[in-house]
């Protein structure tokens, strides 16, 4: 029997349902008010999924490249607020000091490893006046601010491991589970970068079959990468569906429906009040006093000094 649709189809089509089905959780959980920034960001990804596959072969060279670089570089601004927001709530209890001293680490970790790894284009290239060094600059910010994220989303997990109990968060939280998620993809990805550089660097293809042998190798690496961000997305799915153990909702104010007015007349008042109309008028005429028309004082009249 023939399938009519291939790994690639497949692996996007499960990844799309997947980051529905995310955004639907969020939604339904309210985890969209604690978590803003990373909605944003599953959002972000999704639409870009869908606009690379509808559009990808639809638009001008020069087009697509000018919108895809654009929805990378914020995907880039985004991602690095929802490293920001994980570890504000990963490391809640942490002082200022320590909160500093792990900015730094992460900082100088994630930017010292950036400045080492794959090669950086000339100064010239970079600040020429023209579109296809814009181009050319908005890719670099989209590549190295990638690289630094993951970098980062790393640092931060090994903080976590390390310094978890001094912080008293469980590794059932979100935010720590939701960082572990950024670094199992962020390591798949850096395992894709290094095995395509090392193709790269392989020698050139000479025939058709050694180049198709090439091409399916770097589809099947991309495959997996897929598949390994399709699992991080399921299990985020989990996770974020159950609540959160180390958070406690506010309580909800009492409704004020609920509370009869002041002034409304209870059914034992009217029922006084069409039985001793006199005592009612006088009650209306003198104010509220409660001994007029109860059981107790009954057909009393009033004492007036």
């Amino acid at each position: 029997m023939h399938f009519p649709f291939s790994e690639i189809d497949v692996i996007w089509t499960l990844t799309f349902a997947a980051q529905l089905v995310l955004l639907v959780v969020l939604l339904g959980r309210d985890r969209v008010r604690r978590y803003p920034f990373f909605t944003a960001g599953v959002i972000l990804a999704a639409l870009e999924m869908l606009m690379r596959r509808l559009l990808a072969q639809k638009l001008a060279p020069l087009t697509g490249a000018k919108l895809f670089f654009a929805l990378g570089d914020l995907g880039v601004l985004i991602t690095l607020l929802v490293a920001i927001e994980l570890a504000r709530r990963a490391f809640a209890r942490a002082s200022r000091i320590s909160w500093l001293a792990g900015t730094v680490v992460v900082v100088a970790a994630a930017a010292g490893t950036l400045a080492r790894w794959g090669p950086w284009p000339a100064r010239q290239t970079l600040l020429a006046h023209s579109l296809l060094a814009h181009l050319h600059l908005m890719q670099l910010f989209e590549e190295k601010g990638d690289l630094f994220n993951n970098l980062a989303f790393i640092a931060l997990t090994l903080i976590a491991v390390f310094t978890g109990r001094r912080f008293h968060a469980g590794w059932r939280s979100h935010a720590r589970l939701l960082l572990v998620g950024y670094s199992v993809a962020a390591l798949a990805q850096a395992a894709l970068r290094l095995a395509w550089e090392k193709l790269a660097l392989a020698p050139q293809p000479h025939t058709e079959a050694e180049f198709n042998h090439q091409v399916a190798i770097q589809t099947r690496l991309l495959n997996l990468y897929s598949i390994v961000y399709l699992v991080v997305v399921i299990a985020w799915i989990a996770c974020l569906w159950f609540d959160d153990p180390g958070y406690t909702p506010a309580a909800k104010p009492a409704s004020l429906e609920a509370a009869p007015p002041a002034d409304a007349a209870t059914p034992e008042s009217g029922s006084q009040e069409k039985a001793d109309p006199i005592a009612a008028a006088l009650q209306r005429a003198l104010g509220p006093d409660p001994g007029i028309g109860t059981k107790r004082h009954a057909g009393k009249p009033p004492s007036v000094r």
